[in-house]
């Protein structure tokens, strides 16, 4: 059964791999355009239900050299920011690490993966500090974005969390079982419906890392229950070895959060990823998936499985 499963995942693997290389080329145009609202927001339910947030900065052209110095400046500072759902509205609230304590600083900072020291960054986010609103499955929320005159819309649906049946530490062929492992999932894929899932992975509590690849979707498994490799996410902008990349060390303390999401949020992060590893002198660029009206960015909604496991 396993080898039928494997043989399946690999064909999953070849008929992406032939999707993605017909990706239409797109060159950038250089113009003089005002920037756009840039929105990245988010909504959880499952395992660890959230209340929204959303980031809101603002584009920068293609062509354009970034001025570290000038980073806090593409904050989109004063929006009205609102999320409603069937049961009623929530208007969230701007804070910035600059008006906080340094105690509410690092609360911010374990949340967001941002430094405390706000001299280096002035981190800007919109919350709800109620927490009246979290998430849930099944329900669908709306995002209402008033700045500057402009009004940016989003929706996103919460589907039921993804249905973990086991979680496996195999043996790596040719390293000793003692040192490296590699982690399978079984997954049992809903069915007769378009399923699509992200995950991340926490060692020793360091914090959820997304991986290169980090979502997918059961195209080729609709209704199975579907086992498949989840590598370990490593560190973005960090040398990686790749005789170890994914693999898991003996001995270490692992959290994966397996989520489930809506097509829209999927597309975005599926051509986002496709685009960073499409790299090079040679490579082409991507055109970006996303669901805002009159901005661009996601609002996307999560309904995750969290699973603590020790490497064995």
């Amino acid at each position: 059964m396993r080898s039928i499963i494997t043989l399946k995942y690999i064909i999953l693997l070849f008929t992406v791999s032939l999707f993605f290389s017909c990706e239409t080329e797109f060159i950038p145009e250089t113009n003089n355009e005002p920037p756009e609202i840039v929105v990245e927001g988010y909504i959880e339910g499952g395992d660890s239900p959230t209340s929204p947030y959303v980031i809101l900065t603002r584009s920068i052209p293609f062509f354009n050299e970034i001025n570290l110095n000038e980073v806090s400046d593409f904050f989109v500072r004063d929006a009205e920011v609102t999320v409603s759902n069937s049961t009623g509205s929530v208007r969230l609230q701007e804070f910035c690490l600059s008006e906080l304590t340094f105690e509410q600083r690092l609360i911010v900072s374990d949340l967001f993966g941002v430094s405390a020291d706000s001299s280096s960054l002035d981190f800007c986010v919109y919350i709800d500090p109620t927490f009246s609103m979290e998430g849930e499955e099944g329900e669908r929320y709306d995002l209402l974005i008033e700045v500057e005159g402009k009004v940016l819309t989003a929706s996103t649906l919460i589907p039921e969390r993804a249905r973990i049946s086991d979680l496996e530490f195999m043996d790596v062929p040719g390293i000793p079982v003692d040192t490296l492992r590699e982690l399978r999932i079984t997954l049992e894929d809903a069915p007769n419906e378009a399923n699509f899932y992200r995950y991340f992975t926490n060692r020793n509590d360091e914090g959820l890392l997304a991986s290169f690849n980090s979502v997918l979707n059961d195209l080729f498994f609709d209704g199975d229950t579907f086992e498949f490799p989840l590598p370990k996410a490593e560190e973005s902008g960090v040398e990686f070895d790749f005789e170890t990349f994914g693999f898991y060390r003996v001995g270490d303390t692992m959290e994966i959060k397996f989520c489930s999401i809506d097509e829209a949020h999927y597309d975005f992060w599926s051509t986002l990823e496709f685009n960073r590893a499409n790299q090079g002198p040679f490579s082409s660029s991507t055109v970006i998936d996303y669901n805002i009206e009159g901005g661009i960015g996601i609002w996307g909604g999560y309904s995750s499985s969290i699973r603590r496991i020790v490497v064995e």
